[in-house]
């Protein structure tokens, strides 16, 4: 079955008509060998070394997937471990997406994919080894981003958003230029929250699909170069391509709550992270550490393992708060240090009373590193140089985290 319409720039087609079921992704990981797929892994060369093209946690941050240039990957965090692998004899994966732990995957193929072109995404059931559908576009995709419920694309000036059952395409949504592939997604099956860039500088589009509605705030004077969700999506945190400042909003009516600060030199944002709690904030960036801020933020209820607010609560929550910052910031204002000078904020510039980080971690700078949380103040880190990190802080006093562990993963056989 083929789709398409005059009005995109999309085909979508499924495999002999075979849709995901009811519930996508019922059957865990496994290890069997899907068709099209090498039936094992090429014997590989010194002049034939597999490179890493991409990293991706999944949503719950328990696993990550990695796109090589024969394949992808896929690692357990808690062990660490390698749990699935793919190679192919016609070239590697650009961008490879989990949903949870399950056996549906997004793959769109890199530049040297002679099956996969970066045009196309494909839908993955790893279970059923076979794919149940492709989305096919008139220029690269930038990013794929998976709900159980939802599957949304991201191209250069567009987003499409298709329902997982039956892909049929409910929204389009216009951005500027978007070569980062910049969108992230909720992920409580009772809110369904996106944020991608709008059509102005520095300004970020918040869809409530439960509500109906579409805010626009104002993150940044620069374009913006990173941002991400909590899971209810009920917070964003920003960065610009000035990568100094990290700004936290509230989705719901576009308010500031926080700003922490990075550094006072310019640099590239990698990934920023908003622990489950919402008590920590993680950003790393090309200036090689990984730096940890405590949230001001209070979190609606305090449950740190199950946010589950309904769109109408929380509505009505933002709603009745949004004249006043009190009922958004709790009361033991962060832990961040500020500068000796703060108490001439007044008559200084902006930089002297900002708030630093908490707590660092120090990296290569020669490659780009992804951080998450883990459990019990734990940061995860993840690098395109194939290394796997977990590090340590202390909540009460912060400074200079432990590492606790460190993984090749590449080199792993």
């Amino acid at each position: 079955m083929t789709v398409a319409s005059s009005t995109m720039s999309s085909s979508v087609s499924t495999s002999r008509g075979m849709l995901p079921s009811a519930s996508p992704g019922a059957h865990g990981l496994n290890s069997g060998v899907p068709s099209s797929f090498s039936q094992s892994a090429p014997e590989f060369n010194d002049t034939d070394e597999t490179g890493l093209l991409s990293v991706s946690w999944n949503q719950d941050h328990g696993c990550f997937a990695a796109g090589t240039t024969h394949g992808f990957r896929i690692y357990s965090c808690d062990p660490f471990k390698e749990i699935l692998r793919r190679d192919l004899k016609c070239g590697g994966f650009g961008i490879v997406e989990m949903l949870f732990r399950s056996n549906i995957l997004a793959l769109v193929g890199a530049g040297t994919n002679a099956q996969y072109p970066p045009s196309k995404v494909i839908i993955w059931d790893d279970y059923e080894r076979r794919c149940i559908g492709e989305f096919s576009f008139r220029s690269d995709v930038r990013a794929v981003k998976l709900r159980r419920d939802r599957i949304v694309v991201v191209v250069e000036h567009k987003i499409y958003v298709y329902n997982f059952m039956d892909l049929k395409l409910l929204q389009q949504i216009e951005t500027l230029a978007n070569p980062r592939g910049l969108c992230c997604l909720s992920h409580h099956s009772n809110t369904f929250v996106l944020a991608c860039p709008g059509l102005q500088r520095g300004q970020v589009r918040v869809e409530h699909f439960g509500l109906n509605m579409t805010k626009l705030i104002k993150t940044h004077d620069s374009h913006v170069a990173c941002l991400t969700l909590t899971m209810d999506g009920l917070l964003l945190a920003t960065a610009s391509t000035k990568g100094t400042l990290i700004r936290i909003f509230n989705t719901m009516d576009g308010t500031r709550l926080q700003e922490v600060r990075r550094g006072s030199d310019n640099a590239e944002i990698y990934s920023i992270a908003l622990s489950p709690n919402v008590k920590w904030l993680a950003v790393s960036s090309e200036k090689g550490t990984v730096h940890i801020f405590s949230l001001r933020v209070r979190v609606v209820g305090e449950d740190s393992s199950n946010h589950s607010i309904t769109a109408q609560g929380s509505a009505s929550f933002y709603r009745n708060s949004s004249n006043s910052l009190d009922a958004l910031l709790s009361p033991n204002a962060g832990a961040n240090p500020g500068s000796s000078l703060s108490f001439m904020k007044g008559f200084l510039p902006k930089y002297f009373s900002s708030e630093w980080s908490f707590a660092q971690f120090r990296v290569p700078e020669d490659s780009q590193f992804f951080a998450t949380f883990g459990s019990q103040n734990t940061v995860m880190i993840v690098g395109m140089d194939g290394s796997f990190y977990r590090c340590g802080f202390d909540h009460l006093n912060g400074g200079e985290m432990l590492q606790q562990e460190y993984h090749s993963f590449l080199k792993s056989s």
